[in-house]
């Protein structure tokens, strides 16, 4: 990989981040990126007429000076998990006027009046790792939603489940994660045709803009990589896949990084032998 990237063609640095990085593949009107309300039209098709948000079921880790979030999206919830942390949590959104459900074990759902004002809310993958206090939403809008996540804490981490799952050697349930607040978009456009190895929250996505949702013969294909720590597995992976079958059915491969380095490979690059392995990708 090292010595395609070498002659490869650089891409201008964009703006990091996932969200910038999804923007560059997807067009939203309005603009934006509403996670919530799109996960649900594709988990339910009710998400019209609402604003939604995501309160996602996550394990927080306490520490001297915060907390820091561990997990969210794997705590291997099961359904009878899910129903029995709910139950408690609806009494209080819905005495708030603001009812909370879920369309999967750990996709976690609040409903708001579609012209609900909302704070501005970090994805869990941009937290994960990180102290909690970097990532509260600030001004007035985030009052309530700061006593609210309080309050659901409380309840969570004192919730009998939490000793079924650590018996089981299960993380606990002690927190929820606010995030992808909105209304479903308009419309959603992008220049590929296929998606592959997507996850839930960007197959919600695809799904509203008409992609197919595995490999197709035409047309060009979003691989989404977001997922994989692994690099070696993502080079012999779909990325391997895809440079192997470049010159058979691809013009081209473009590589998009988080961190907004991006890279465009070619068949014809064969012949810059003469060019260096990439040593690094930070630039």
């Amino acid at each position: 990989m090292a010595k395609l990237l070498g002659r490869s063609d650089p891409l201008p640095l964009r703006e990091p981040g996932e969200r910038p990085q999804l923007l560059r593949h997807f067009d939203l009107l309005p603009r934006g990126w509403p996670m919530a309300a799109m996960s649900r039209q594709s988990d339910l098709g009710d998400a019209a007429g609402s604003t939604w948000l995501r309160a996602d079921p996550v394990f927080i880790r306490p520490e001297m000076m915060g907390a820091r979030l561990m997990a969210w999206g794997n705590l291997g919830l099961s359904a009878e998990d899910a129903a029995a942390f709910m139950q408690p949590l609806r009494t209080v959104f819905g005495d708030a006027g603001f009812p909370i459900s879920a369309s999967a074990p750990e996709r976690w759902f609040v409903q708001l009046p579609r012209d609900a004002r909302l704070p501005e809310f970090p994805s869990p993958l941009d937290a994960l790792g990180g102290d909690m206090l970097a990532y509260l939403p600030e001004g007035n809008d985030a009052r309530r939603w700061r006593a609210l996540g309080n309050e659901a804490q409380i309840l969570l981490h004192n919730h009998p489940r939490n000793q079924v799952r650590a018996a089981a050697g299960l993380p606990p349930v002690n927190s929820l994660w606010f995030w992808g607040g909105g209304k479903l978009p308009d419309s959603v456009r992008t220049d590929f045709a296929n998606v592959i190895d997507a996850d839930d929250e960007l197959l919600a996505v695809a799904k509203l803009a008409g992609m197919r949702l595995k490999p197709g013969e035409t047309g060009n294909s979003l691989v989404d990589l977001r997922r994989q720590r692994d690099w070696a597995s993502v080079e012999t992976g779909a990325l391997s896949q895809g440079l192997r079958g470049m010159p058979r059915r691809y013009r081209q491969v473009q590589l998009d990084f988080a961190d907004g380095a991006g890279f465009v490979l070619e068949p014809s690059q064969h012949w810059r032998w003469l060019r260096r392995p990439l040593a690094s990708l930070v630039r």
